[in-house]
């Protein structure tokens, strides 16, 4: 655990602007250097960067929604969600590294996509990963990667906090 609560709440707010500033540097630069609908081979056809701007959720979902039910769901939803989990990590100081940690790179993630709906009506998505079959991707962006880097080390916790519950209790005979 933390010394203090100073050091516990500077970790998140670090985490939390180090993933938005990533993202936001990201896609600064694929605005400014990719044109929209471009397909730059990174590594051959496996690893493409682009430039697609994204006015719905994970893979395009919702991007036919009325203006207000994506305002709803896209803005209104997330930003509570993202507030709520945020007030959770200040106040519950006893929750762990990994969990805090993970919890810090997904609201760092939400937030870089939110300020992209906010400011652009949409997400600025550049990154696409094919591996010939084996693992595809929709095309995502870095707020993307945190999000799931988060969640990697929430499912790690949430394993290792099940099988420490699991364990068995050892009883020793005393003949």
């Amino acid at each position: 655990m933390f010394k203090n609560k100073l050091a516990r709440n500077i970790l998140i707010l670090l985490i939390v602007i180090a993933n938005i500033g990533c993202d936001q540097v990201s896609k600064k630069v694929v605005r400014e250097s990719v044109e929209p609908g471009d397909r730059i081979e990174i590594i051959n056809q496996n690893f493409l960067l682009m430039n697609v701007e994204n006015d719905g959720a994970f893979l395009s979902l919702g991007s036919d929604f009325s203006p207000l039910l994506k305002k709803i769901l896209l803005l209104g939803l997330p930003l509570m969600m993202l507030i709520g989990v945020l007030f959770y990590l200040f106040t519950q100081t006893k929750l762990p590294k990994l969990a805090l940690i993970g919890w810090s790179f997904v609201i760092g993630g939400g937030i870089g996509n939110m300020y992209d709906r906010i400011k652009y009506g949409s997400v600025t998505d550049f990154l696409f990963i094919d591996l010939g079959g084996v693992f595809r991707t929709g095309v995502f962006n870095m707020a993307d990667v945190s999000i799931m880097v988060g969640m990697g080390f929430l499912i790690l916790f949430y394993i290792q906090d099940a099988t420490k519950k699991e364990e068995p209790s050892v009883e020793i005979d005393p003949q």
